[in-house]
């Protein structure tokens, strides 16, 4: 029984991640289609970018995303700092940090449906760093979860684990389901995410919210069912 109830529990953070997972996709979207080509949560992209516009590439902007990558940065080390004394798995303090992941999403949401299109700087900026810090807290806390193989900001380590486990590659098995849907959710959050835009550029940061609120609610639940003694 007991067994049982903690299998659920795993397969439940699993859903929770890979919902967030989706929810990066839809934010990475608004981020790069609605703030001038910057990702919040890849920041491998925005490593990428920065390095073709300073190499003088045109039409890339370097601001938004070296602000991006050290508001990321910024909210990793909140993360990092408020999880280190406590164990790994879900507690109460990783269901406020993805509750504070959810408001701020929320207010960003709600300050785009305001500007009703993309806002003028330095608004955009501002808007770019907290979006940034979002999904930088959210790694943190998914991180300090610890789902193998779901970060819920990037995919590329998934995607190498996805072939080189795979039985082209000599590999006897893997955990294919829980790769193979962090790829495709990331990819279905994106189009979502893009589809979002044609009614207005607060919407995606509303869903992604959304998402993220629920999945602290879920999280928060099943970390507080008591199992039952052995």
């Amino acid at each position: 029984m007991l067994t049982k109830l903690r299998a659920r529990r795993d397969n439940l953070h699993l859903a929770l991640m890979l919902a967030l997972t989706f929810s990066t996709g839809v934010v990475d979207a608004v981020g790069y289609l609605g703030l001038d080509k910057v990702f919040a949560g890849n920041m491998t992209g925005n490593v990428v970018i920065l390095g073709m516009a300073l190499a003088g590439a045109d039409d890339l902007p370097w601001v938004g995303p070296l602000l991006a990558l050290f508001a990321f940065m910024f909210g990793a080390v909140i993360g990092g700092r408020v999880l280190r004394p406590v164990k790994a798995g879900w507690t109460t303090r990783t269901t406020w940090l993805f509750l504070v992941v959810g408001i701020v999403l929320t207010a960003l949401a709600v300050t785009l449906f305001i500007t009703q299109g993309k806002p003028p700087q330095p608004w955009e900026l501002l808007i770019t760093f907290f979006l940034a810090a979002a999904m930088g807290l959210q790694a943190a806390t998914a991180r300090h979860i610890a789902v193998k193989d779901v970060t819920t900001v990037v995919v590329t380590s998934t995607i190498t684990g996805f072939a080189a486990d795979s039985r082209l590659a000599g590999g006897k098995g893997q955990p294919w389901f829980r790769r193979a849907a962090a790829i495709v959710l990331i990819a279905a959050g994106a189009g979502v995410g893009a589809l979002l835009l044609l009614l207005g550029i607060g919407w995606g940061v509303a869903a992604a919210a959304l998402v993220t609120l629920v999945a602290a609610l879920f999280g928060h639940l099943a970390a507080h069912v008591k199992y039952p003694v052995a």
